[in-house]
């Protein structure tokens, strides 16, 4: 597997963008982490889904590719799918993503997002295909050197 680091926030991607930091990555299990500020808030003061579904989308990505060898191999989305239950004007909250399904050529991640108390605020399930890294894109060198 190469070696890449996937824990924090890589610089200048939309994880900085959005202040996600993944605080654990294994293959049973990520968890990634966002404040809630205005930056992610849509127009009336409240979480973004979008911002939420990033949020499920990274941890269910990094799962991923955490388990598939990334000198050969991606994990890109090809769905995803989000409940939003709870409104969120400040604080922090937390994705925690499982993986349902480790096939060769898809993964699908369960992904819970609750705030500092432990509610729910989103349930997602992302589904990612594995797919071979081409011939001069998508290389360890392109990822580590932006």
């Amino acid at each position: 597997m190469a070696d890449v680091t996937l824990l924090g926030t890589p610089p200048d991607t939309l994880l900085e963008t959005l202040g996600i930091a993944v605080t654990e990555a294994t293959p049973a299990r990520v968890t990634a982490r966002m404040a809630v500020t205005p930056g992610v808030h849509q127009p009336f003061g409240l979480l973004h889904g979008g911002a939420s579904v990033a949020l499920a989308e990274t941890a269910a990505s990094i799962g991923a590719s955490v388990s598939i060898d990334l000198e050969r191999q991606r994990a890109v989305g090809i769905e995803i799918n989000a409940n939003h239950l709870r409104a969120k004007r400040s604080g922090r909250i937390t994705a925690v993503a499982t993986p349902l399904h480790r096939g060769r050529r898809t993964q699908v991640w369960a992904v819970e997002i609750r705030d500092e108390g432990g509610r729910l605020v989103c349930v997602s399930r992302c589904t990612l295909a594995i797919v071979p890294v081409g011939r001069g894109r998508g290389t360890r060198q392109d990822i580590l050197s932006g």
